[in-house]
This record gives C-alpha cells, sequence and structure tokens, in this order.
C-alpha cells in the first residue's frame, strides 16, 4: 500500500505558490527523507499531510484515506515530531506523554516511553525547564504512542547531541523495521543519508530528484573526490604541464592543491588515468584514496542547479523548476495557534 500518496497538488498563498504540480509517492514500510533548501515547500507540503493546510489544487491521500475528508482518523493513525514543538511549561514530561496516549485512546505505559527517548530520569520535571533536546525527545516520546503506522519528523535531530542522534536513528529504524512508514524531513543530511531508503529533493515548490542516495549519486555522474599524496620533494616542483594534464583528462571537472596533496573531482572511469597523467609528468604519488559525493554535494548539486534537469528533464522525467520565486515565509504558514492543543495529543 501507499502511505503517501500527493497527485497533481499545487498550494497557493496570496501570490505565493509554495507547492506546485507535486506527485509523491511513499510507500508502506518505506524511510523517506525529504530534502529541500528553506523557502522549497517542505512544511507546506506536510501540513496538507497532515490536512493542517488544505491544496488548492490536487489531490492528497494518506494511508489509504482522503487528507481532507479523514483527516482526523489519519491523525490518529500518525506520530508527529513537528519542528519547533511547543511544550506547555508547568506540565511535567510524563504529563504530556499521559495526554497523548489517552487522545490516541490507547495502553502505551508513559514511562516505557519516555524510557525509549532517555528521559525516564526527567519525567517529573517540568518541561518548561527541559532544554532544546530534551524537549525534542518528548516529542518523540509522544510521537510513538499507540504505535503509529506513520510517522512523519519534522528536523527530529535539532538540537540533540551526537549521542541523541543515534538513538533517534536507531528508534526510526526500529520503526521501520516493526512495519511503520516514516516521513523524514531534516536539514541534518548524515542523518537522512544513515536511515532513509528514498530521498526526494524539493526545490521551489517542485520535485526537482527522487531516488536511493546511490541513485542521485549515478545519476548526478558518479563524481568522486580523489585525494593524491605526492612525494615531498616533488610537491614544490610539480610541473604546472603535470597538473594542465590533469585538468585536461576526460572526465575530470576539477583540480586543487593542498600542500603535498592534490584533489581532483573525477569520474570513476578517470581515476587511473589521473594518476597515469601525473606519473607522466614526472611527481611521484605517494598514496591516494576517494571519497564519493555525499548526499550534502548531490543536495547542493540539485538545489543550486549543476544537476542533470536544469532547464530541461529531472531525473524522475518531470520538468525542472522555472526558478519561479517562492516567500520562506510560504513554507512556514503559521498554523500554531489552530493547531496547539492537536500538537500536544501528537
Amino acid at each position: 500500500m501507499t502511505a503517501i500518496e500527493l497527485r497533481g497538488v499545487t498550494k497557493e498563498f496570496a501570490d505565493v505558490t509554495a507547492v506546485r504540480g507535486l506527485d509523491l509517492a511513499v510507500e508502506e514500510g518505506e524511510v523517506y527523507g525529504f530534502l529541500g533548501p528553506n523557502g522549497a515547500g517542505k512544511s507546506t507540503t506536510i501540513d496538507m499531510v497532515l490536512d493542517l493546510v488544505r491544496p488548492t489544487e490536487g489531490t492528497v491521500r494518506v494511508l489509504g484515506r482522503d487528507a481532507t475528508a479523514d483527516g482526523v482518523a489519519i491523525r490518529k493513525r500518525t506520530g508527529v515530531l513537528p519542528d519547533g514543538f511547543a511544550v506547555y511549561d508547568r506540565l511535567s514530561g510524563r504529563q504530556h506523554v499521559e495526554f497523548a496516549v489517552r487522545s490516541k485512546e490507547a495502553d502505551d505505559d508513559p514511562d516505557a516511553l519516555l524510557d525509549r527517548v532517555g528521559l525516564l530520569n526527567d519525567a517529573d520535571r517540568k518541561a518548561g525547564g527541559y532544554s532544546k533536546g530534551m524537549r525534542q525527545r518528548l516529542a518523540l516520546a509522544m510521537a510513538l504512542a499507540d504505535d503509529p503506522d506513520l510517522l512523519i519528523l519534522d528536523e527530529p535531530s535539532s538540537g540533540l547531541d551526537p549521542a541523541g542522534a543515534k538513538e533517534m536513528r536507531e528508534i526510526v529504524r526500529t520503526e521501520a523495521d516493526r512495519g511503520a512508514t516514516v516521513f523524514f524531513s531534516s536539514h541534518i543530511l548524515e542523518q537522512v543519508e544513515a536511515v532513509c531508503d528514498r530521498v526526494g529533493i524539493l526545490r521551489e515548490g517542485e520535485l526537482v530528484a527522487e531516488d536511493s542516495v546511490e541513485g542521485l549519486r549515478e545519476a548526478v555522474g558518479g563524481e568522486e573526490t580523489l585525494e593524491i599524496a605526492i612525494a615531498g620533494g616533488d610537491a614544490d616542483g610539480a610541473s604546472d604541464s603535470a597538473v594542465e594534464a590533469v585538468r585536461d583528462l576526460d572526465g575530470v571537472s576539477r583540480v586543487d592543491r593542498d600542500g603535498d596533496t592534490l584533489v581532483v573531482s573525477c569520474a570513476d572511469g578517470a581515476k587511473t588515468r589521473v594518476i597515469g597523467a601525473l606519473e607522466d609528468g614526472g611527481i611521484t604519488v605517494d598514496d591516494f584514496h576517494t571519497r564519493e559525493a555525499s548526499l550534502e554535494d548531490l543536495f547542493l548539486a540539485y538545489t543550486e542547479g549543476d544537476a542533470p534537469g536544469e532547464g530541461g528533464e529531472d531525473v524522475d522525467g518531470g520538468n525542472a523548476a522555472e526558478g519561479t520565486d517562492t516567500a520562506d515565509t510560504a513554507d512556514t504558514a503559521d498554523t500554531a495557534d489552530a493547531v496547539d492543543d492537536e500538537e500536544v495529543s501528537r
């Protein structure tokens, strides 16, 4: 079953189009990373999935139901960790979780949920005294109530230290192994790369790429970074002609020097030719290693216009974004007042 399905979804705010013609499908049991720069339309998309904002055009189906007709039923089966989660200062952590459990008419043990996110020892403290990371943990505990079929996590590692971020990743994978679908939006790209089965990249309200991280890497040419250690005696005397010969090779896009190291951006098939060109130029190569393009590299390629599809076809066959000016404010439409009480129930 498809857990989240958007077809031809457009959302307009006054004279700003936050999302345009969006087609998106997330399969049941999948961990899907939803990425994009500020103002891309991520939060607006999440709000439409939760029926906090209605689309101007198109349809949104979640867990087999129409989001606009069955929003209450969908949210009962959904756990949400919203970006910028606000606590009730005078309530303890345990009281927050108890409220979430009651709201879903579940029978979870609040202490077990708090223990799972590492907050059991602070369960009786007023949440107003929690740090940002502790508030994130509390929101996650509330989202996990009643074993939701769908988890929507918007910037879940915000404020977490490395240990907390690792625990969050482990919980995500455990939930996916249980059969839950996880829709995961984050600016911490290493977190996304570590846990997500597929990644979608939104730019100016349009989905410009969607694939596994490896698939995205292949789509931008499979370029790698080749770091080459040059023998100390050759580093100062490395001829400009040898370096230029490397720059001129097919499959090489960039060559930089950093002391005794040459840093070469190249296609996988060009690595042997790079080493050969240096040795032919009289440079002794002490060692070398390669680094694949990170998700951050891929993200920048797709959001700054260097990836396939710029001005033409994108990775999954749609039209590339045409540069529509989308204001940041559209991505964060203010629904906080309307849903304040509801957020605690999640």
